[in-house]
């Protein structure tokens, strides 16, 4: 059994792709950052990027956590961290992806590379199970200072 450490608290944006219905993923998400103390908002499954690029201008999270369970991860992924990326205000978000990216079993690792190399700061195969998560969630920076600095950098752009 994987030991998970108790990370600084967040506020964590998580959701699954658009084409993912899937809710168990997310529920399992949401509590395993509560747990830690982060303050998590649950957009659900089957959503539209737009609402998820919307959902993140407003409540600027440290992350956002998407997961997929469909085998559409590597897909509807790209599309999606490319549309963050070119978004102004959301082009230094912390965004990472984990789950079922492929249907290729095994071989759905090679998918994370992809998913990093167009912009994820990282990808998490079902595979390799929680601990590179867990990882992830322990560097994060001071919170409360990351949040401070990108709401004055908001300010600083909206001059």
């Amino acid at each position: 059994m994987e030991t998970i450490s108790l990370a600084r608290s967040g506020r964590f944006v998580v959701t699954s792709v658009s084409s993912d219905a899937h809710m168990w993923n997310l529920v399992f998400l949401q509590l395993l950052l509560e747990e830690r103390g982060g303050e998590v908002i649950n957009l659900g499954a089957c959503v539209p990027d737009e609402v998820i690029l919307a959902e993140c201008r407003l409540a600027r999270p440290d992350a956002l956590v998407v997961s997929t369970v469909n085998g559409h991860g590597h897909l509807d992924g790209l599309r999606l961290i490319r549309k963050i990326r070119s978004d102004a205000e959301l082009a230094d978000l912390r965004v990472v992806i984990g789950g079922k990216l492929g249907v290729r079993g095994a071989a759905n690792a090679q998918f994370s590379a992809e998913l990093v190399d167009a912009g994820f700061d990282a990808a998490f195969e079902s595979e390799a199970g929680l601990a590179e998560f867990d990882s992830f969630l322990g560097a994060l920076p001071n919170n409360d200072t990351h949040r401070r600095e990108l709401a004055g950098a908001a300010e600083g752009g909206a001059k």
